[in-house]
């Protein structure tokens, strides 16, 4: 039997950060959102790592002194290593002045069982309803949707009727799912395989640095993080094609610990007594693009519709950034903005886009010019590159980063040579 008919102004699938942090910005301009969410809070997650512009939207949302008291690591910035531990580059968290000048910041790194339910805790002292059940299917009328079919912990089913659907369901990619955005299409790097999990006794860097982000690379799709979580526990996996750890006819946790000790010299010095701390893990095929993920009465935030990949930390980043754009266009939607347009929320749509594609850019620059990628960072565009690892990749000014037009202008040329072979 179906309960009866509730409204609310935003229904918000998801309670990780995407989710939790969207009911935040709400809140703080007086909307009042309900949290759909399955799991029971703290689960595990991977993704602990996050970008300079990240760190500022937790201290948009006042969360600087809390996290300052946790204690946990501060994130100054990100060394990659080259193979053979050679050819590495540092890019530091760095902020731009009103005087268009880089200036030192820093960030944090994060437990994501600790981090997201401190999210999710402070959005319902701040008054964000929030309920523990599944959701089943978007409600429709007349060809719009109209809010979400959830299943209660009892079974019963019940309907939620909303003026706007949120999904910040992560992976899951809800709406994507059930046909409502376009379909879920793969990515440039969705062959891939992450094997993962903690360590004890890991050797960090001295002082100031003991808390940065660590990448160490063999060749192309094939690196590994090195990730500090608290004073004792570091985040630490490897990221290599299915098909090659596949072949290796191993464990999860043997292939890990072979690993770690052979793809680079600089990782296998800071691991010298592999102590797992928990369980070794694996996520496969995560890269992925969802299009037209909005509509009408609905939006997705940050993984809904899109990951690219994991290499340099962005994914937690847009699931925050993208909650304050989500937050700020149901605002002005609310206050009268495009509420009659076909698609309200198409900006929120080409803005988010936009400031993927620049990563998607960033990371393709990466695998596939290595030795340009390290003019780019070291001499000639050293503090565009900054202000992509920063996150600041929204809007016109990042458009029109020399750094960015020259990481296109590499990657035009190959694709098109790409595109001409296929044909």
């Amino acid at each position: 039997m179906i309960a009866p008919r509730k409204q609310h102004e935003v229904v918000v699938i998801g309670a990780g950060p995407g989710g939790a942090g969207s009911a935040l910005f709400l809140l703080q301009q007086g909307i009042k959102p309900i949290i759909i969410e399955k799991e029971a809070f703290p689960r595990y997650h991977i993704g602990e790592s996050l970008t300079g512009e990240c760190g500022m939207c937790l201290r948009k949302l006042g969360l600087e002194e809390q996290l300052l008291k946790q204690r946990i690591p501060i994130k100054h910035g990100v060394t990659v290593y080259g193979a053979g531990g050679k050819n590495s580059f540092w890019v530091p968290v760095a902020e731009r002045t009103p005087e268009d000048e880089i200036k030192p910041q820093w960030t944090w790194q994060v437990r994501r069982s600790e981090f997201d339910k401190l999210l999710l805790d402070l959005a319902l002292a701040q008054g964000a309803e929030y309920r523990q059940c599944e959701a089943v299917a978007p409600l429709h009328e007349n060809d719009c949707v109209t809010g979400l079919r959830v299943r209660t912990p009892n079974g019963a089913l019940e309907d939620l009727h909303a003026e706007v659907l949120l999904d910040a369901s992560g992976q899951g990619t809800f709406l994507a799912n059930r046909g409502v955005t376009g379909p879920k299409e793969r990515g440039a790097y969705d062959k891939q395989v992450a094997i993962f999990s903690q360590v004890k006794n890991a050797v960090r860097d001295p002082g100031p640095a003991a808390g940065n982000t660590l990448i160490f690379y063999l060749k192309k799709h094939h690196w590994a993080w090195f990730i500090p979580l608290d004073d004792e526990i570091v985040s630490i996996g490897v990221v290599v094609p299915s098909e090659y750890f596949k072949a290796q006819k191993l464990s999860k946790h043997d292939f890990l610990q072979r690993e770690l000790r052979t793809l680079n010299p600089e990782m296998s010095k800071r691991v010298p007594d592999l102590d797992f701390a928990e369980e070794v893990r694996s996520i496969s095929n995560y890269s992925y693009e969802v299009k037209n993920f909005t509509g009408k009465s609905f939006l997705c935030v940050g993984d809904a519709h899109r990951f690219i990949d994991p290499i340099f930390s962005f994914g937690l980043y847009f699931a925050m950034k993208e909650a304050q754009f989500a937050g700020e266009t149901i605002v002005d939607y609310f206050n009268g903005a495009e509420r009659d347009a076909a698609n309200p929320f198409a900006e929120y749509e080409r803005k988010t886009n936009a400031g993927q594609n620049i990563v998607q850019d960033l990371v393709d620059c990466f695998w596939d010019f290595p030795m340009a990628f390290l003019v780019f960072v070291h001499q000639r565009y050293t503090k565009d590159i900054i202000d992509c690892f920063a996150g600041r990749i929204y809007g016109e000014y990042a458009q029109g980063l020399p750094g960015v037009n020259a990481m296109r202008k590499l990657l035009s040329t190959q694709r098109e040579k790409s595109a001409a072979a296929v044909h």
